[in-house]
């Protein structure tokens, strides 16, 4: 997969015609289908839906829309990166999460770092989790934020656990079971569930959400790309999440009630090493304390 591809795909996204993709490209329109089809290939899915008269996004095509922007954009950031370094004092630190919910622990933590360190220019990244582990070996962010699993086994670098965070059921205020302490898996038969994307969550994941969909039929789940969507569809009646503790924002009409039964998820950072990188030491153990704290 290359940017190319992905820059094609886009396009044709956007237009949904070959022909003014091409255009707009620059380049002939057979360039533009073969590189849909090498992608395609690649991806194994069918992206979009061409008939003699129109050209339409499948399902997959849809889906795949958000992560290819988000690739190109982390692209584009990373040759902005390279042309203004020369131009640039202090030193650039790149902190990436998979959601918006983990960046929610960082204002104290970074606001140490700048006292500490007053030339630190703090770059906040949002990343897709399959890209995570090339971002990290490429030295595009310099930490990773997140459940152990969402990077790849091959990433050759170090996971240290921060916390163990526990599985939520959340729900409404309102909602019958927001008043329990603990919720059983038992009382979630008669709900509507709203699960973490298999592709975005924690990999040890899979076998829990294997056992929470055990007989029931589609009507019963939805999968959200999201723990921010999850919160929304909560909140707008679409049924209650199960995702784990720390990805979901804070909401103060959400309830949020650990889930008996299920093991603790291991929280932490990702990254290469701590030698010869005092900022990074520094914000660990800042985030380790921020973590402690709000337990």
């Amino acid at each position: 997969m290359n940017t190319f591809q992905l820059t094609c795909f886009v396009k044709v996204s956007q237009t949904l015609n070959f022909a003014r993709a091409a255009e707009e490209l620059n380049i002939t329109q057979p360039a533009v289908t073969h590189q849909i089809h090498s992608l395609e290939s690649e991806l194994g899915a069918k992206l979009f839906r061409r008939t003699t008269r129109t050209v339409e996004l499948t399902t997959d095509g849809f889906l795949f829309l958000d992560d290819a922007r988000k690739m190109l954009a982390i692209s584009d950031r990373a040759k902005a990166r390279i042309v203004s370094h020369d131009r640039q004092t202090g030193q650039i630190f790149s902190v990436g999460c998979c959601n918006y919910a983990p960046m929610l622990l960082l204002p104290d933590v970074l606001r140490i770092m700048r006292e500490e360190y007053p030339d630190i220019h703090p770059r906040l990244q949002l990343v897709p989790a399959p890209m995570s582990d090339r971002l990290l070996e490429e030295g595009q962010i310099d930490v990773l934020l997140g459940f152990q699993g969402i990077v790849s086994p091959k990433f050759d670098g170090i996971y240290k656990e921060l916390q163990k965070a526990p599985m939520l059921c959340i729900c409404p205020r309102k909602h019958p079971l927001a008043g329990r302490d603990m919720i059983r898996i038992d009382n979630l038969k008669q709900e509507v569930l709203l699960l973490e994307s298999p592709f975005i969550g924690p990999s040890n994941l899979l076998e829990l959400r294997t056992s929470l969909l055990s007989g029931r039929t589609s009507s019963d789940f939805r999968i959200c790309d999201s723990p921010e969507a999850a919160a929304i569809l909560v909140r707008a009646g679409f049924g209650i999440a199960i995702h784990a503790g720390l990805s979901i924002p804070a909401d103060d009409s959400l309830a949020c009630i650990p889930v008996d039964g299920l093991p603790l998820l291991s929280f932490g950072v990702y990254y290469k090493t701590l030698k010869g990188h005092p900022l990074l030491k520094r914000f660990v153990e800042l985030l380790r304390e921020q973590l402690a704290r709000t337990a």
